[in-house]
């Protein structure tokens, strides 16, 4: 596979700031990017992921909504070799232009501007915290230079009755260059050979340093400006000629296969995220996780146990099938199935788990019966309780997201059935 040089050069920005409303109640407590995935990852470790395997080693990450848990999950996951000079390190909103939170993605970067003077790069990344997908940044890198484009952004197909959710690319018809950048329209134009398609950004862009410094400076001095990436800055970069796209499908990973190439998924809404986990059961994964060649970092030690599965007197051995089940989880005699299982859960005798996401520390009490639902850390499902039977019911405690799926937030205390 054909590879640049290793720029060094070349600064990533990661933008975690994000309050993630849609994906409430998992956000309540903690910033949309330190959301667990897959049981023992948070949705950060993807795009870093990414970066890190492609050689991209500089990295800052912009965070300031409820960001606690992901600064200590920074600090103690992603600690590079500071001999080579790489390093990824948070930083929060410091208010260095005034008394003021970032007004948007824009902003941010703004308020930022002393990382790039710092570093002086020839070509910034900037990346979104919270997808779900593989990239090796190179060949983007590479389509931006010989484009010589001052802006490049990595898009993907997406049926055109999603165009709401995501910034909308049109592009020329002789080369890579963006015509229209719409975002999130209601009734955009299809592909001109896919009518129920449309080009939609990933919300990952590699710029030129000196464009991406001289556009956020016009942008701060325009008072008409929604300070925001997709709704403003790149706008203004196609108007002048400067935007091209980069089409995710040309991107080859080591270690893919047909069923898992170029997938890519936007976990913004609880069903989506739902979803999203659910991909990864299935016994051939449409996302794998076990592709040792692009591997998915995170922060569990391996001092946890290895998960166990007991057979329980009475009961017997119970049922595991199509779960991930992670380290420090003990599984006494109840059926799983289904379902994405994180570190330290105690799932007791007779419980039944199925189609579920269960965050660290959860415990299904004796007889329970959990369905469809998402249960943040350190709940207790009392004994004989039934979740995801009676969605009336559910709705009255919890959360009932559109597509039927139970969300408990951190800190509930489950009533007795």
């Amino acid at each position: 596979m054909y590879r640049l040089p290793q720029d060094p050069q070349v600064l990533s920005i990661v933008l975690a700031g994000g309050m993630g409303k849609r994906l409430m109640p998992l956000t309540a407590v903690r910033a949309k990017p330190a959301v667990i995935h897959g049981g023992q990852y948070r949705l950060i470790d993807f795009a870093l992921s990414n970066l890190v395997n492609g050689g991209f080693r500089r990295i800052v990450v912009l965070t300031q909504y409820k960001s606690h848990s992901l600064d200590v999950h920074i600090s103690r996951t992603w600690q590079l070799s500071a001999v080579l000079g790489n390093y990824v390190t948070t930083v929060p909103a410091q208010m260095r232009l005034g008394p003021q939170w970032f007004a948007g993605s824009a902003d941010a970067l703004f308020q930022n501007m002393n990382l790039v003077r710092d570093e002086r790069p020839s070509h910034i990344f900037v990346f979104g915290a919270d997808h779900i997908y593989r990239m090796d940044p190179n060949q983007m890198l590479r389509h931006h230079v010989e484009s010589g484009a001052g802006v490049t952004v990595a898009a993907i197909r997406v049926p055109r009755e999603e165009a709401d959710q995501f910034g909308v690319i049109e592009r020329a018809a002789d080369s890579s260059m963006i015509t229209a950048f719409k975002e999130k329209p209601t009734d955009p134009p299809g592909l001109p050979d896919s009518p129920d398609e449309v080009l939609a950004s990933m919300g990952n862009y590699v710029f030129s340093s000196e464009v991406l410094v001289d556009i956020l400076h016009a942008d701060a001095a325009s008072s008409q400006s929604g300070r925001d990436l997709g709704g403003d800055i790149i706008p203004a970069l196609v108007a002048s000629g400067e935007a091209h796209v980069y089409d995710f499908t040309e991107n080859v990973i080591p270690g893919e296969s047909p069923r898992d190439q170029h997938y890519w998924r936007d976990v913004g809404t609880l069903d989506s995220y739902y979803a999203a986990n659910m991909d990864l059961v299935d016994p051939h994964p449409i996302f794998n996780l076990y592709n040792e060649e692009w591997p998915v970092h995170t922060s569990y030690p391996t001092t946890l146990p290895p998960a166990k599965i007991v057979a329980h007197g009475e009961i017997g051995a119970g049922r595991v099938a199509n779960s991930m089940i992670s380290p420090g989880t003990i599984v006494t005699g109840a059926n799983v199935e289904h379902s994405v299982i994180s570190p330290h859960v105690r799932i007791e005798p007779g419980a039944t788990v199925e189609n579920s996401i269960l965050f660290d520390g959860v415990v299904v009490s004796a007889g329970s019966v959990v369905r469809n639902a998402i249960i943040d850390k350190n709940i207790v499902v009392p004994r004989n309780r039934e979740i995801g039977v009676d969605l009336g019911r559910d709705a009255e405690e919890f959360t009932v997201s559109a597509g039927g799926v139970i969300a408990i937030r951190k800190g509930t205390e489950i009533s007795y059935s």
